[in-house]
């Protein structure tokens, strides 16, 4: 056994506690497979030992290149409990985006599964892999982490053409929890589905909420997706987290009806704006389940508001039909930035600007420092995190989302920066200036429409090239030539006409 110091205010004391709690209960399923919480700690610190043989100064950072698999989740776990930083990522990106990530994070062993393993390979990085076969000591206690060290890192879209990588650190994580533990009365007799991507925060939350109560967390398969509420029948599912499209998508599947959700006790929206007729039919589906509708970037921690929905009043705070994303978590402060404030010197508004927000789930900057630019404000002697966010304060405090102030949107729950695509789409042959802009999508949600000039472009090739190089969620579904574009009275590209364009002109 290799000796380590008691654990520290860490992120994997929330699996600690589960273990306390549920000893010999499921903590995880993935198909028909299950480990319980005793199964999964004494998995996760046998391969924390073997990160730990491979690396005896400590592993700076380990991704966990897989599905959702045992591998991943039983990964996740023993690299947190060697005291490394986490990076998960998603192993059918593009070879060329997932090299980036690895090199960037500093990535000194890999967690894989098959899958993760034919990724790896494929970016021609020279990185040791630790899988389900791989041996080593097994530590007496997970190590010891200080408040300020970073648990994971996740990436998020850059406008340079690279993945911007975000550090989240364990006090950051233990803030967030801690008021999670205090809203929410979840407890070990619930079931959490894990439904959005490892690499998305989201996934910590349906995590660490379920994993902190000693309940289990069910990966939820693609076939299952066919007829959702037969699934959550079959499981006794309590807790669901999706993006807003995954109401439309199950709306789509019939599965959308009164009463076919009943065993739902929370069911959780980000990632996208949640429209009043989505949440009104979800609680009709789900009658003894409270919705909440979330918001934050990654920068801060998961989520940093919440607006529990309510039938009566949450349709009257409404703007434009979307429903409110609540108010800012306590011990932080935030204010809104008017339209003076492009260069973050502007005056502050009372209603409505940009969201900046301070406080202890504030990440501590961009691994490379280059990308803190214009993301971060120094102002009244606090750093302040800018979203590029435009809200709406109402008179009781709660704050409505109004649009992005910038070129980023959610498309499928995936942060999405149009610049990077452009960037993308002009290094594509013939290509000579690219302009992405989105439009609703049949399914709900948005989807991506690129004008570009130079050659016409047979659409097939297109996709091709750029699938090479974009996560799918960052493909555009159309495709338009253009022998130029139109330009507004500033002489820039008039996207906004684009984009009414888009709306008309058939697919």
């Amino acid at each position: 056994m290799i000796e380590t110091t008691a654990p520290g205010p860490g992120l994997h004391e929330r699996f600690l506690r589960g273990l306390a709690l549920s000893p010999n209960r499921p903590a995880v399923r993935v198909d028909a497979d299950t480990l319980t919480y005793e199964e999964m700690h004494d998995l996760a610190l046998r391969r924390a030992g073997a990160l730990l043989a491979r690396a005896p100064r400590g592993p700076h950072a380990v991704a966990v290149l897989a599905d959702k698999s045992l591998t991943a989740y039983v990964g996740i776990l023993a690299a947190l409990y060697a005291g490394a930083t986490v990076v998960p990522l998603n192993p059918r990106f593009p070879a060329e985006r997932t090299r980036r990530m690895l090199t960037a994070a500093g990535v000194s062993t890999v967690i894989a599964d098959p899958v993760g393993r034919a990724a790896l390979a494929a970016t021609e990085l020279d990185l040791p892999v630790l899988d389900e076969d791989a041996a080593g000591p097994a530590l007496a206690a997970p190590v010891a982490v200080r408040p300020s060290d970073v648990a994971y890192v996740l990436f998020t879209s850059g406008s340079t053409g690279r993945p911007k990588g975000v550090p989240i650190t364990h006090e950051a994580n233990r803030h967030y929890f801690t008021l999670l533990d205090r809203r929410y009365d979840f407890g070990p007799a619930d079931v959490f589905c894990q439904n959005v991507g490892l690499n998305f925060d989201c996934a910590m939350f349906e995590l660490f909420c379920a994993w902190g109560r000693g309940a289990p967390v069910h990966a939820i398969p693609p076939a299952a997706h066919r007829d959702l509420p037969a699934f959550f029948a079959e499981r006794g599912m309590t807790v669901w987290f999706s993006t807003p499209s995954g109401i439309s998508f199950i709306r789509k599947m019939g599965g959308l009806t009164p009463g076919s959700m009943p065993t739902l006790r929370w069911s959780f929206f980000a990632g996208e704006a949640l429209l009043c007729d989505d949440a009104a039919d979800w609680a009709a589906a789900a009658p003894q389940s409270k919705i909440e509708n979330l918001y934050g970037p990654t920068e801060l921690t998961v989520t940093i508001t919440g607006h529990r929905w309510s039938p009566e009043t949450s349709p009257k705070q409404a703007v434009n039909g979307v429903v409110p994303i609540g108010r800012v978590h306590p011990g932080h402060d935030h204010l809104l930035l008017d339209e003076g404030g492009a260069d973050g010197t502007g005056a502050v508004s009372p209603t409505e600007g940009e969201l900046c927000v301070a406080g202890p789930q504030m990440t501590p900057g961009y691994l490379d420092p280059a990308d803190n630019d214009g993301r971060f404000l120094e102002r009244d002697g606090r750093r302040w995190y800018r979203t590029g966010d435009r809200v709406r304060r109402l008179d009781d405090g709660e704050l409505v989302y109004l649009g992005r102030l910038d070129a980023q949107v959610q498309i499928q729950g995936f942060r999405v920066e149009l610049a990077e695509v452009d960037h993308v789409v002009r290094q594509c042959t013939g290509v000579q200036n690219a302009a992405t802009v989105t439009r609703p999508a049949p399914g709900g949600g948005l989807e991506l429409v690129l004008y570009y000039t130079g050659e016409r472009i047979p659409a097939a090739a297109l996709r091709r090239e750029l699938s090479a190089h974009l996560p799918d969620p960052m493909v555009p579904k159309a495709f338009r030539h253009v022998n130029e574009f139109p330009l507004n009275a500033n002489h820039k590209v008039d996207r906004a006409r684009l984009a009414r364009e888009a709306i008309q002109t058939d697919a």
